[in-house]
């Protein structure tokens, strides 16, 4: 695999708009298996993935996107929504065995709630990194309904809905200009 940080950052864009070609569950699939090797705390790994892909699933979708996000959530192939499971603590003998990790978060919300929310966005950003490293264009959201999006997808388990990200070939016509960035001297100190 020859991946550039063009690929994978300069060149790069969330995309708002997708060409209708499909995006196989094999590629799913890579995504995941590479991205899975990106480091949380405690190797936690609270992430949850639902690939939306059928046209049942995405009427389902679509009523829990902001007015504003409801087309391109719409045109995608694929929409991932990423969740973050409450009780990830629970799978920590399996992949932290060498100490009880687990004690350290049964029963303490505050501390399940962050280390959840913490890891599962780092999570969904290495998710978002694998996808473009296998030529998967990304468009992540934010505009969404939290209690709708649960209920329809994570009801019953301890899930809850972090972001969605949808997945395809990015129609370049679609891309605002890039936005500009903070400078290195803006957003960051030297001590």
């Amino acid at each position: 695999m020859n991946v550039t940080t063009e690929q994978l950052f300069t060149e790069a864009r969330s995309h708002n708009g997708f060409f209708p070609d499909p995006v196989p569950e094999s590629k799913l699939r890579a995504i995941y298996e590479l991205m899975k090797f990106g480091p949380t705390s405690a190797n936690c790994s609270p992430a949850r993935f639902i690939f939306v892909t059928t046209p049942e699933a995405k009427a389902k979708l679509l009523p829990c996107m902001s007015p504003g996000n409801q087309e391109k959530t719409q045109l995608a192939p694929v929409v991932a929504v990423i969740g973050m499971d409450m009780a990830f603590y629970e799978k920590l003998p399996q992949l932290f065995p060498h100490t009880d990790a687990r004690s350290w978060f049964a029963g303490k919300p505050a501390v399940i709630e962050n280390t959840a929310f913490r890891n599962s966005s780092l999570q969904g950003a290495y998710f978002m990194l694998a996808a473009r490293s296998l030529g998967v264009d990304c468009g992540p959201m934010s505009g969404f309904d939290s209690d709708k999006m649960d209920a329809t997808f994570w009801a019953g388990t301890t899930v809850r809905t972090n972001f969605v990200c949808s997945l395809g070939k990015g129609d370049p016509s679609k891309i605002f200009a890039r936005s500009p960035r903070l400078s290195f001297e803006e957003a960051c100190q030297l001590v």
